[in-house]
């Protein structure tokens, strides 16, 4: 069995990249149909715009609601039986789908293809459960804002890409989808390793833990990644005031058309993922982990003020990067929850943070959207054309409030002995330990004492900083 001795070895950057391609193809796919997939509703239900806009917002709540449900049953299926297995099968699941929705000859094709899609899709939260699992704690923030950068890739190519694909064939897009998911299936099946030894992973598979309901309990058991699963909530919750108002407000208060909507979306796609990418690597090593979750919380309260009160076009783009600065704060947020869960549960906090997601875009959309109808009505307490946006700055206030209590010192608990290693696969198909990565190291015999990089990294202190690794 070949073994990993560096943190550079050639097994552990493929792995690495492969998720990195994995989040970018998913998201490239599904940004690929959104601009033809209505087109397609209209030429199945016989031209109706009106039908095809309800039939629209149902396909969107069904794909949020079966994330919502099976989010947490593919973490706890990770958990059991190892991360690869599941990401392969999603993503040739995906495939798949994408292909049958090309060739749907009904509506009720298309939709029941629109469900598997958002089955096959809760393997994010199982690629995030693969960064914890083969990175070192404090790296985790940097890995998972690159993988932050990837889904931001994905969603300013896949429309621009789904467009053009669209004028020459109103299906080729989803062929593009299922080709490019089913491609990076192939490689994943080459390239990459298990992350998740067998010793590590659960006894068992549990359904009363595997729903949306058990992963609140998991969540539960973990005082500090509670608070910080309110924040992630919250965070997802105001994005949405974006998807559902971005277009129509700009619309009416700038008017603003289709060509200037989408360079800034571009532009806000762009600047997010440099933020995640590059400046949450960076600002990590001076800042730590606290300081850049508030910092990034506050500093998008700011963006989306100036979203809800920005009389002037000019003024409106002013707020886009505070906006995207508040990028900063998911990452760390995120890396620090996996701090506290012990290496069994990561898939199942994973899935439990996506299902949290996905529960705020089954309810965000409407939410805002009517806040912005409501305010620009006759019937308006008050003309606010830009509320929904000063709702978002009062949600993220109060995600800063609930991060800066949870993230005190007297709040974190000592995480547990974490040795991320992987494994990879021989040709028999055989499963044998392998040495860990650079930074890591093996977990020392019963009757030895634990080595420096095996004990517990300091708890972070809200006046001091962490040391850069």
């Amino acid at each position: 069995m070949n073994s990993l001795p560096t943190s550079e070895s050639p097994q552990r950057r493929a792995a690495l990249t492969f998720i990195f391609v994995t989040v970018m193809i998913d998201m490239l796919a599904f940004g690929i149909i959104i601009p033809v997939l209505p087109h397609l509703i209209v030429d199945l239900i016989g031209g109706s715009i009106a039908k095809a806009a309800v039939w629209s917002g149902a396909f969107g709540a069904l794909f949020m609601l079966m994330q919502f449900v099976f989010s947490p049953v593919q973490g706890a299926l990770s958990d059991r039986y190892g991360r690869r297995t599941v990401i392969l099968i999603s993503s040739f699941g995906l495939g798949i789908d994408f292909v049958v929705m090309a060739v749907a000859p009904s509506l009720w094709l298309l939709f029941v293809g629109r469900a598997v899609s958002g089955v096959c899709a809760a393997s994010f939260s199982t690629a995030n459960a693969y960064i914890a699992d083969i990175t070192p704690k404090e790296k985790r923030a940097a890995a998972f804002g690159t993988l932050g950068a990837a889904f931001g890739i994905g969603f300013i190519i896949g429309p621009a890409l789904g467009g053009f694909l669209g004028h020459l064939s109103i299906r080729l897009p989803f062929w593009i989808a299922g080709v490019l998911s089913l491609i990076n299936f192939a490689y994943g099946l080459f390239v990459l390793p298990e992350s998740l030894p067998k010793e590590k992973r659960s006894a068992r598979f549990a359904w009363r833990e595997a729903n949306p309901l058990g992963a609140l309990i998991l969540l539960r058991r973990y005082p500090q990644v509670f608070g910080l699963a309110a924040v992630f909530f919250l965070i997802n919750l105001a994005q949405f005031s974006l998807n559902s108002t971005y277009v129509l407000y700009t619309d009416y208060r700038y008017g603003w058309g289709p060509q200037a909507v989408g360079y800034t979306l571009a532009l806000v796609g762009l600047c997010s993922g440099l933020v995640q990418a590059v400046l949450v690597r960076r600002l990590m090593p001076t800042f730590g982990e606290r300081r850049l979750i508030i910092g990034g919380l506050l500093l998008c309260v700011v963006g989306y003020v100036f979203f809800g009160l920005a009389p002037v076009a000019w003024i409106f783009l002013a707020g886009i990067p505070f906006l995207c600065l508040g990028g900063l704060a998911g990452p760390p947020a995120q890396a620090m929850m996996t701090h506290q869960v012990d290496p069994h549960e990561q898939g199942r906090l994973q899935g439990a943070l996506t299902s949290l997601a996905s529960l705020a875009g089954i309810f965000g959309p409407a939410l805002f959207a009517n806040i912005f109808a409501l305010f620009i009505s006759d019937h308006a307490p008050m003309h606010l054309p830009g509320a929904a946006f000063i709702l978002s700055a009062a949600l993220l206030l109060v995600s800063a409030l609930i991060a800066f209590n949870m993230t005190r010192a007297d709040k974190i608990v000592a995480p547990s002995i974490i040795t991320p290693s992987i494994i990879i696969p021989s040709a028999s198909d055989d499963i044998a330990p392998v040495m860990p990565f650079k930074h890591f190291a093996p977990e020392p015999p019963c009757d030895e004492s634990p080595t420096d990089h095996d004990r517990p990294l300091p708890s972070f202190q809200h006046d001091s900083k962490e040391t850069p690794t």
